[in-house]
């Protein structure tokens, strides 16, 4: 037998993934520390922020908006680097740590594909977040909803992608799931203040938004704002994004080790 058609023999089948898919899927449930910080707390949030009158009131200094339409974008940001910086790089490390993958890498499953899986059950968490927090903001608490809808959707594609390529950079370089928590920990806090979480984006000092322009959550929130006020997204936080996604994305696969 030729080695082509032994590697071919090797092959597993296409179930093979949906297989792995749906165990993947079940860890994620039985400790479901990205839902909770990626799902159920940027909700919380939305309900804690929309209980708030003042946040709830249009504001003459943000040209009418309110304080909960600006929040909307930062908490699917919030969601989204939570889903990446924590249930994304978190899992991969650990089996790193544990040796998975590197068992995986002596069986005719390719360890890439729990990549793959882990990016898919992440991305379904993420589409789950926006989906949640778009219809409780608009049906329960009067939020309009994008105005520029494609533009909404291209900026949120955008910064899953950029996002979710820094997780992956985290879990390409961290040798433990510990490791992996707390560098995604310590770039979650500065990202969110450039995001405008504590200081909403156009209240900021000129040239600290201007700085927030150029980070992966500060470039999302602005394109997301832009559509949410019936603009298109700049292309300035566009092409930001897309960097992230691209710059991110290969290293990446440059530096992950299955080892």
């Amino acid at each position: 037998m030729t080695d082509a058609a032994s590697n071919t023999s090797r092959r597993p089948p296409a179930s093979a993934f949906w297989r792995l898919l749906q165990t993947e899927a079940k860890l994620a449930w039985r400790v479901p520390l990205g839902m909770v910080w990626g799902l159920g707390f940027p909700i919380l949030l939305l309900i804690v922020f929309a209980a708030v009158p003042a946040f709830r009131r249009p504001d003459p200094g943000l040209d009418g908006a309110t304080l909960l339409t600006l929040y909307v974008p930062v908490l699917i940001g919030f969601a989204l680097s939570m889903l990446a910086f924590v249930g994304l790089s978190a899992p991969l490390a650990g089996y790193r740590e544990q040796g998975v993958l590197r068992r995986l890498s002596t069986t005719p499953a390719p360890p890439s594909w729990v990549l793959a899986a882990q990016v898919t059950i992440n991305s379904a968490f993420a589409i789950v977040a926006v989906l949640i927090i778009m219809t409780v903001s608009v049906t329960a608490f009067g939020v309009d909803g994008p105005g520029q809808p494609w533009g909404f959707v291209l900026a949120l594609v955008l910064a899953a992608a950029g996002l979710f390529g820094i997780g992956l950079v985290i879990a390409a370089v961290a040798p433990s799931a510990g490791v992996a928590g707390a560098i995604g920990t310590i770039l979650f806090f500065p990202l969110m203040f450039f995001a405008g979480l504590w200081i909403p984006r156009p209240v900021m000092p000129a040239a600290l938004r201007e700085v927030s322009d150029y980070t992966p959550l500060g470039a999302a929130v602005a394109a997301m704002q832009d559509a949410m006020q019936g603009s298109f997204p700049s292309a300035t936080a566009l092409l930001v994004l897309a960097a992230y996604a691209v710059v991110f994305g290969a290293l990446a696969l440059k530096l992950f080790k299955w080892e």
